[in-house]
């Protein structure tokens, strides 16, 4: 029974199988098309507005006017004797006219002192000052402090249990 249903399987697969190859288009033509592009039925617009004018007048140079200046007081410190900081700054202003003074600790251990005046006729004026003698020490060489130091005993030595032999 198994080979006959083997040669009746290879019997339909022997006659399923094309004997020449599939036409073209699978035999039949395109359609024809059934319709036409559509004619245009209007005309290009024409531009119907004109540009804007511009509505403004160039701004006035400003350059001549100066605005007065507003009145102020103030004033802050700092001293950080732990990171070598210390400087101030005041300054004061009739709205017109601007003085201060600012003192800064340089490096060399000088106090360096700008008192200033600033307004609009005559700009910015200072006066560098200089209080205290420069000191330039010799560098020390760099010598790491001990990052390890040997446990100190926390026991008392054993005491021998045994006698003495004989």
């Amino acid at each position: 029974m198994y080979t006959k249903v083997t040669m009746l399987c290879l019997a339909a697969v022997a006659l399923a199988r094309p004997d020449k190859p599939a036409p073209a288009g699978y035999g039949y033509a395109p359609p024809t098309p059934a319709y036409a592009p559509p004619q245009p039925s209007y005309s290009a617009p024409q531009p119907s507005y004109s540009a804007s004018q511009p509505s403004y007048s160039a701004p006035q140079p400003s350059y001549e006017k100066k605005e007065e200046g507003m009145p102020f007081d103030f004033e802050y410190a700092v001293k950080d004797d732990y990171k070598g900081l210390d400087f101030d700054h005041n300054s004061n202003s009739d709205g017109k006219v601007v003085n201060g003074q600012y003192r800064v600790l340089l490096p060399d251990g000088r106090t360096q002192i700008v008192t200033y005046t600033a307004d609009h006729h005559n700009g910015y004026q200072a006066e560098v000052t200089y209080e205290g003698e420069a000191q330039y020490p010799q560098p020390q060489p760099y010598k790491p402090a001990p990052s390890y130091s040997a446990p100190a005993p926390t026991y008392e030595q054993p005491k021998t249990s045994y006698g003495v032999p004989h």
